[in-house]
């Protein structure tokens, strides 16, 4: 990504978190213009009490983020450890303290481990290079991956740029949404104009966010500006002023976006669009309200087409406040599909169920009632939320050192979960020990090193519980032998072509599957390329369901089990939990899967063949060790 001239960025471990970077530092070569933007909720972090009072400003030079700790709600004390991170940092930098900023995400109620960040002062500096990416993983908590924008624009005939680092998945919400974001520049601007383009920015991004309705004491946002683009420096309003805060409010909204789709638990990303309205403020008051809601996010994660909690909503909103609208008269889309026009409008539910399994679901709420329109971003509301914020802090310790870490073990559950949950598996570990399978691994999730390990870990806890593994593998590049044997896996690689393992002739797979049962009578995990031997004594790739499909015929195993890039087989965008062979025709989607592979694995005596989702981690688990599955089970 490119960065600002002058800054430099660093992310290191200081052992705030049990593994991975947990603290951040950005830096200027020379000193900076600075606005932020803060929480409201009178709760307020350390960080964001000490910061306020000091922005906008000049003359500063660094900002330094950490996660695992919030150091909110933690006293005088904590006031202390800000202001103990600020002079080590300004020390390692030999800059004043007062030109250091801080902020703060994580667990709230716990003093921070001051000494550990103290530490680690000088091993940042010393990290510091114009690469972002390491700042960008070191400030994220519950979010899945790094956010990162940038932005670039010509004032006064100079390049400008602005980037952005920014974390935020839970604890979302208007004023000022939680978060936390460091974006720099090197426009050369006055303090009093950036702070006007960044409360202008806000209004339309940040001000529009919302996951799960709650306010974190420890939201922040720091434009930092240090001239280096050599542009006229913008001191009024004018073109450039313009040209910079719409470049802004761009960036600012796409940080907006990223936070919603990566919200805690979340499948889909919500945008609703509001127009229609009395005023734009009322606009942007009823999409949020209509993103917040629990009954609108939890049917946007079963792609449930139910625009009646939309409406209700935007009725319940509109009577509490005293808006001057109407919810006969609005007309409501989604996924661009008209389902109410001042009365409901038939439409094709199926149809309109496959369009909301998209990545983003668009809800668009005419009024009809002003000029007024504002839209809003938020996420749908899934299983995983409310299990990552129930047992947030139960699992969450303080160790000796100050630090914490994660103790996820299954005595911390209730007794009743942990009954049913052992009783379940265990039944299906008992019926499993001894058997063969083969699983055909391959499409988006190869190319992710995150679900490549996850996939061996299950592969691995398969061989645990008795059951021999055999893996086919796709085309795309990834090296599961080494991830395999990395978790003990005990795994070899195999051409498919190795000691005429497979062989083609005339569009046939055919097997030799001698090789296979040595390595599997000496307990290895057998981990097979898709390549065949040919007639004319070449290597040819094959498709690796085919490939997996023979070679279950071959090895006379119950079960094959087929990774694709879908939930399973679809039929008018349903997942179909159990399937005949019969009736594979009518499935109009199988996640890349080929069908033939499916009947030619049933045909030859495979007992049953499971479809599941590659792009989600632990399906393989889940779909082979729980009652109902995860995917689809096709029987003959």
């Amino acid at each position: 990504m490119q960065t600002p001239l002058g800054f430099s960025f660093a992310g290191v471990p200081a052992g705030l978190k049990p593994v991975r970077r947990d603290v951040a530092l950005v830096t200027s070569d020379t000193a900076c213009v600075v606005a932020g933007a803060f929480t409201t909720n009178l709760a307020a972090a350390a960080p964001v009490i000490d910061a306020r009072a000091r922005v906008p400003a000049s003359g500063v030079r660094a900002v330094v983020v950490n996660s695992g700790n919030a150091n909110a709600l933690t006293g005088a004390a904590g006031v202390a450890d800000v202001l103990a991170i600020r002079e080590a940092v300004g020390r390692a930098l030999g800059v004043p303290a007062e030109a250091v900023l801080t902020a703060s995400t994580g667990v709230i109620g716990v003093r921070l481990p001051v000494g550990k960040i103290v530490e680690a002062a000088p091993r940042l500096v010393a990290a510091l290079s114009p690469a972002p990416e390491p700042a960008a993983e070191a400030i994220i908590t519950t979010d899945t991956r790094t956010k990162l924008a940038c932005k670039t624009l010509t004032l006064g005939g100079r390049a400008v740029t602005i980037s952005a680092i920014a974390k935020g998945s839970g604890m979302i919400m208007p004023q000022l949404a939680t978060m936390i974001a460091v974006v720099t520049t090197d426009a050369a601007i006055a303090p009093a104009m950036l702070d006007r383009a960044l409360t202008q920015a806000i209004d339309p991004s940040f001000h529009c966010l919302v996951v799960d309705g709650d306010t974190s004491t420890n939201d922040s946002i720091y434009v930092l500006a240090n001239g280096r683009a050599g542009n006229p420096p913008i001191t009024d309003p004018g073109a450039d002023y313009e040209a910079f805060a719409q470049a802004l409010t761009a960036l600012c909204v796409e940080i907006a976006r990223d936070i919603a789709s990566d919200g805690e638990g979340a499948t889909r990303l919500l945008e609703v669009s509001v127009s229609g309205a009395p005023s734009a403020a009322v606009a942007r008051d009823l999409a949020r309200s209509i993103a917040a809601s629990s009954l609108v996010k939890a049917a946007i994660f079963g792609a449930d087409p139910n625009w009646g909690r939309i409406l209700a909503t935007v009725g319940a909103r509109a009577g509490s406040q005293g808006f001057a609208v109407d919810p006969h008269r609005a007309t409501v889309a989604i996924q661009a599909v008209t389902v109410f026009a001042g009365e409901p409008v038939l439409a094709d539910p199926p149809a309109l169920r496959a369009k909301m399994r998209a990545p983003e679901v668009r809800v668009e709420v005419a009024l009809a009632a002003g000029p007024g329109a504002a839209t809003a971003w938020g996420c749908d509301l899934g299983y995983d939320y409310v299990k990552l914020n129930a047992d947030y802090t139960s699992l969450i310790v303080q160790t000796p050192d100050g630090g914490l870490a994660k103790d996820d073990r299954l005595t911390n559950y209730s007794p009743s979960f942990k009954r049913t949950l052992l009783v379940e598996a265990l039944s299906y570990i008992s019926r499993f020990a001894g058997t063969r399978c083969v699983v055909c691994f391959r499409g988006a999730a190869m190319t992710k090193p995150a679900l490549a390990q996850a996939f061996c870990k299950d592969i691995e806890l398969l061989r645990s519980c008795g059951l021999a593994p055999i893996v086919v593998h796709g085309h795309e590049p990834q090296n599961l032998v080494t991830l395999l044997n990395l978790d003990g896996g005990h795994a070899i690689g195999l051409s498919g072509h190795d000691a005429g393992l497979l062989r083609i002739k005339q569009g046939a797979v055919t097997v030799s599957p001698g090789v296979a049962e040595v390595l599997l009578g000496q307990g290895y995990v057998p981990v097979i390329s898709p390549v065949a031997l040919g007639d004319d004594g070449a290597a040819h790739p094959i498709d690796p369901d085919a490939a997996a499909a023979a070679l279950a015929v071959a090895l006379g195993v119950p079960k094959l089990i087929l990774l694709g890039d879908a939930q399973g087989i679809l039929e008018h965008g349903e997942l179909v939990t159990d399937l005949h062979v019969p009736d594979l025709d009518r499935a109009q989607e199988t996640g890349g899967i080929g069908k033939d592979a499916i009947r030619t694995a049933l045909a030859g005596g495979v007992g049953r063949v499971h479809v599941i989702d590659g792009r989600t981690p632990h399906t393989l688990i889940a779909e082979l060790f729980t009652d109902r599955g995860v995917g689809t089970l096709v029987t003959p």
